[in-house]
């Protein structure tokens, strides 16, 4: 019997190339029966039971969408695996499980699959924000989320919109005032002032800004990103190196943790791609779940199912 593949599908993303017919020919051809539902169609969130994995066709926000949807579930029912076939701009989730790749090379290595366990962050403190699974922060990457969507701006492709998002960090990090942050990393205080405090999940977040190169998402541990007061210039280069596709030498100031308590002199704040306003003094508390999903992955190690 073949493995039943339910494709989710954002149709705004990707091109002519990655329509509807189109993937679910590639799934079926490489032995797999397809059932498809859109994210223009609320049915998507039907997910029924028995499948054998979810294949998410978009980009990160599309990712996002389904995985809230599936915490819904109670713990202890079965949870599909997921599959990501990269149609968005940024693609952060598929780059981080090399599945930054063809459509029809992604498939095909469902045949062999390698699953990996994944954690999440769970939020408390944010109304209708629960978890995050890219990373959550304070600072100029809010305000970044904040400009790109105010600017409205039309981009001929996905790697303009980088280099444009890149460009507005900067002119966004030139105006902006490191701000007090009172952080609790697993019960020692780590507070200061700074630019950002991004709490990662994941090795990279916004425009492709590889923030956390060594972040595993099922390392059971959280990456906290800090740019504090006195990085400015050497944090503004590194944006600019970012945009040329040059390479810089700063390191950023990195903790590891699991619990995590941050209060920031601030409104804003970002979970994934969520840009958020809060009650000023806000205090967030953040902890891991570890292993809350299992993803198909494409890399040289072996299976961990």
């Amino acid at each position: 019997m073949n493995k039943i593949v339910k494709l989710i599908h954002n149709p705004t993303a990707g091109d002519e190339a990655h329509g509807k017919e189109t993937l679910i020919k590639q799934i079926e051809e490489a032995g797999f029966e397809c059932r498809y539902s859109s994210t223009k169609d609320d049915d998507w969130k039907e997910i029924e039971a028995g499948l054998d994995m979810i294949a998410v066709a978009g980009g990160d926000g599309t990712v996002r969408k389904v995985l809230r949807q599936l915490l819904k579930k109670k713990d202890k029912e079965p949870k599909p695996v997921i599959a990501v076939l990269a149609l968005g701009t940024a693609n952060n989730i598929a780059k981080t499980f090399n599945l930054d790749k063809s459509t029809e090379e992604v498939i095909a290595s469902w045949k062999v699959p390698n699953i990996k366990k994944v954690d999440i962050g769970l939020i408390k403190n944010i109304p209708d924000v629960k978890f995050f699974f890219e990373g959550l922060g304070f600072g100029i990457f809010p305000y970044l989320i904040k400009e790109m969507k105010n600017a409205g701006e039309a981009y001929t492709s996905p790697q303009e919109e980088l280099k444009g998002a890149l460009k507005k960090m900067h002119t966004v990090l030139l105006s902006y005032k490191a701000r007090q942050c009172n952080l609790r990393v697993d019960g020692t205080d780590h507070s200061g002032k700074f630019f950002m405090v991004e709490v990662m999940n994941i090795k990279s977040i916004g425009p492709n800004m590889m923030l956390a190169p060594h972040a595993d998402p099922g390392d059971g541990e959280f990456e906290i990103v800090l740019v504090p007061e006195a990085h400015k210039e050497k944090f503004a280069e590194f944006v600019l190196q970012d945009l040329i596709g040059g390479e810089d030498a700063y390191h950023f100031h990195t903790l590891k943790g699991k619990e995590i308590s941050i209060q920031w002199d601030g409104v804003r704040v970002h979970a994934d791609d969520l840009m958020l306003k809060l009650p000023k003094q806000a205090s967030i508390d953040i902890t891991l779940k570890p292993g809350a999903f299992e993803f198909l992955v494409i890399d040289d190690e072996p299976a961990n199912r």
